[in-house]
């Protein structure tokens, strides 16, 4: 079954159960099987807003990457996300950012993500769960982009996800 990976964030209202939030509403088309710490982090694009709560998680899906994408829109839109403006304050941010090893990029959908190696916020959560992932762009591991990233924006780890979604997996398929 395909494995995804997907950031999480939010920078309005409670950031931290806007997260918690978003990770069940995933599990209810996905099966979690790992989950990064809550990170805070400093805003990118638009600087002048509220601090993000950062997270990573991997799933396993049956869906397709356009019907995942289509899930995760759906679950955005429950949430109470509005799009005022690009890189803006949000309830909620959800976003793939690998799924399997693929490289898709239409004009709905970009895996992997195109910034996610060049953001902190993405790259230190998804360290913790899977170090080894290698970029199928890239051709790269996750550790190493980390290592040689430029981006020096704020990312504090905070806490942890209730136990109930805090279990911990490095392993990934290297097919």
């Amino acid at each position: 079954m395909p494995l995804a990976f997907i950031s999480i964030g939010s920078n309005l209202g409670d950031r931290v159960e806007n997260c918690i939030k978003a990770v069940r509403e995933i599990s209810s088309f996905a099966t979690v099987l790992a989950l990064s710490s809550i990170y805070e982090t400093e805003p990118v694009g638009k600087e002048d807003q509220p601090y993000f709560i950062n997270c990573v998680v991997k799933i396993e899906t049956e869906l397709s990457p356009s019907d995942l994408l289509a899930s995760l829109q759906s679950v955005e839109d429950r949430l109470g996300r509005r799009v005022e403006e690009r890189w803006g304050p949000r309830v909620i941010d959800l976003d793939i950012i690998f799924y399997n090893h693929l490289v898709i990029e239409t004009e709905e959908l970009t895996i992997p993500h195109p910034r996610a190696h060049l953001r902190r916020f993405v790259l230190l959560p998804l360290s913790e769960i899977a170090p080894q992932l290698v970029h199928p762009f890239l051709n790269v591991s996750i550790s190493k982009l980390l290592e040689a990233l430029k981006d020096k924006k704020l990312v504090v780890k905070v806490g942890e996800f209730p136990s109930v979604y805090s279990q911990k997996s490095t392993a990934y398929p290297q097919t």
